[in-house]
């Protein structure tokens, strides 16, 4: 049994591929375009699975999408009875329905293959159904309650329930216009970071600030009961012009979702490249006490209503680290599992293993344990890429030597990282998420105060108030974190022990936390041999660990590794089994 989930004709869009329950391949279309996350039809993201699973298009029995542009139909129905929102928001989301509801016929023309050869049944699964699949489904838990929190899909900005064996049981929703998201996002442009996707540039920049304006911030939105959360609409735009979103060339963008009244209560908008001052900070550090206001009135509802210690959380709001790294101290939940792809991308997966678990019934048999299914690339691929980038390399002066032992290639890149120069690492399968984690990898050494602001000004190119992750051995977690719960997918913050701090400042974000990754000998075995040859050399077992990119997505192909190291200030690349140094 063959089956192929699709995020489409929206953000993040995506692919991944089941056979027999099991998953074979996962991957974001932004990595093949070289587009931040990337809108559309995914076409290169279904074309590797399909290579990666050894199958053909025609070979597929199901094909998920996670949208169903039919769910919560009399709900729709009545806001445009109630609401009469403008004539260009109903055409945008007739087009977008249109275009996923007419699927077959874009595979059928994508893939040059007659309509009647295509005989996979088409599900359409409900955007949050989705995104709640995509972390119970292939959770170690048997039991758990469920809980999806993002912008909107499908007309709903929030849903939970309760998960059991092979089924999911919903017990309410968040419905059109109100939505945590939506409230985040508007709050990040107003705050001068109109791109898509910019939130997590604002919970960077919370740490930095003061919560003051925390009391303005619930004039936005209020908490109500059962868990639920209500814009006050008077303040936003999404309801009524629409939030406009496109995609030109892939690109997705997001129109102003603020209305003009939230400045007579906020004071002036930052706009775009403005200098940060003190009050944007307080400002980010409302809105994130805010989110986790109203985030943890939602989790503390599910908690008591369903009396299940374990949560599997998904959405894009369950890439907020920083909440995520709180859910101990502010819920009653003892085990908490978010996949690594918990966006729109890994809504894809979850549609999938909907079908899979929950329409054909079938037993679950996977955890997603690690986040490696993308592609690899052979020894050959290596050196066809080294050898196209001859000339750029000898034009920086670099040595390029073979080393076969994996010993020596892990105690070499430690050797240098400790040195203080930064290394890239390209190894085994692409990561499926927004986080590297060991595979497309940029290393340096947590001990150098100075690191933090080499590598936003040399390599990233990025804000300097944007933190780097630690990423340490899952064994030795205990003795630098409070907390010692693991965490493979870098997607909880936890506080550094004040001991600790001084040992690793590079990793250490100004309120004393780190975006921790725990790295296992079992998941990531030559990652994990790094970091001990490390800890050999330095008595610390942690090393920075940031994504192998410069304003772009993370690099898939070792063109783009070679391409980003050539073009950056990077010291050292590690591609495969060549490392190669500027002298």
């Amino acid at each position: 049994m063959i089956i192929l989930g699709i995020n489409a004709y929206h953000a993040d869009s995506s692919a991944c591929i089941l056979i027999d329950g099991k998953l074979m391949a996962a991957v974001e279309e932004e990595r093949f375009e070289r587009v931040k996350h990337w809108a559309g039809f995914p076409r290169q993201s279904i074309q590797y699975c399909l290579q990666e699973a050894g199958v053909k298009i025609e070979e597929i029995d199901h094909i998920a999408l996670n949208r169903n542009p039919r769910a919560n139909l009399l709900r729709k129905i009545w806001f445009l009875i109630c609401r009469r929102p403008s004539t260009r928001l109903m055409k945008d989301r007739y087009q977008n329905a249109a275009a996923v509801m007419d699927l077959k016929k874009t595979i059928s023309r994508e893939f040059a293959l007659p309509e009647e050869r295509l005989k996979a049944k088409f599900s359409y699964v409900e955007h949050h159904l989705a995104h709640l699949a995509s972390a119970f489904m292939v959770s170690p838990f048997d039991e758990a309650a469920v809980v999806s929190v993002d912008g909107f899909g499908d007309f709903v900005g929030s849903m939970w329930g309760v998960g059991r064996g092979n089924q999911l049981k919903i017990k309410g929703k968040t419905y059109f216009p109100h939505s945590l998201g939506l409230f985040y996002q508007a709050l990040t442009q107003f705050l001068g970071f109109p791109q898509y996707g910019d939130e997590y540039k604002v919970m960077g920049l919370a740490a930095y600030g003061e919560p003051d304006d925390l009391a303005k911030m619930r004039g936005l939105i209020k908490l109500a009961a059962s868990g639920r959360f209500v814009l006050n609409l008077q303040y936003f735009l999404h309801q009524i012009e629409g939030a406009r979103f496109t995609w030109e060339g892939g690109e997705p963008s997001m129109g102003q979702v603020y209305a003009p009244e939230m400045e007579r209560l906020l004071g002036p908008r930052r706009l775009p490249g403005e200098a940060l001052t003190s009050r944007h900070e307080q400002l980010a550090a409302s809105l994130q006490g805010m989110y986790e206001e109203a985030f943890f009135h939602l989790l503390n509802f599910v908690a008591a209503e369903t009396r299940i210690p374990v949560l599997c959380l998904a959405g894009g709001c369950a890439m907020n680290s920083v909440a995520n790294g709180k859910i101990f101290d502010r819920t009653a939940f003892r085990e908490v599992y978010i996949q690594p792809a918990a966006g729109d991308a890994g809504g894809a997966l979850g549609a999938a293993f909907y079908v899979w678990n929950q329409e054909l019934r079938r037993p679950r048999t996977f955890v997603m344990d690690q986040a490696y299914w993308g592609p690899q690339f052979s020894e050959k691929q290596l050196d066809e890429a080294i050898s196209l980038a001859k000339g750029d390399l000898a034009t920086l002066d670099c040595k390029v030597e073979k080393i076969t032992d994996e010993g020596e290639l892990c105690q070499r890149a430690a050797e240098e990282i400790a040195a203080g120069k930064v290394v890239g690492w390209f190894q085994g399968r692409m990561e499926w998420g927004p986080r590297a984690l060991g595979n497309r990898s940029i290393l340096a050494d947590p001990r150098r105060t100075e690191m933090k602001d080499i590598l936003n000004t040399r390599i990233k190119r990025r804000e300097t108030f944007r933190p780097f992750a630690p990423a340490i051995l899952l064994e030795r977690v205990a003795e630098y974190f409070q907390k010692e719960y693991p965490d493979p997918f870098m997607i909880k913050v936890y506080e550094i022990k004040p001991e600790k701090r001084e040992l690793i400042p590079a990793v250490t974000h100004v309120d004393g936390t780190g975006r921790l990754q725990t790295v296992a000998r079992s998941d990531n075995p030559l990652f994990w041999r790094l970091i001990t040859e490390f800890e050999k050399i330095t008595n610390i077992p942690v090393v920075l660990n940031t994504s192998f990119n410069e304003n772009e997505p993370i690099v898939c192909h070792p063109r783009e590794a070679l391409d980003c190291f050539v073009r950056t200030k990077m010291d050292v690349l590690v591609l495969g089994p060549y490392l190669i140094a500027r002298q």
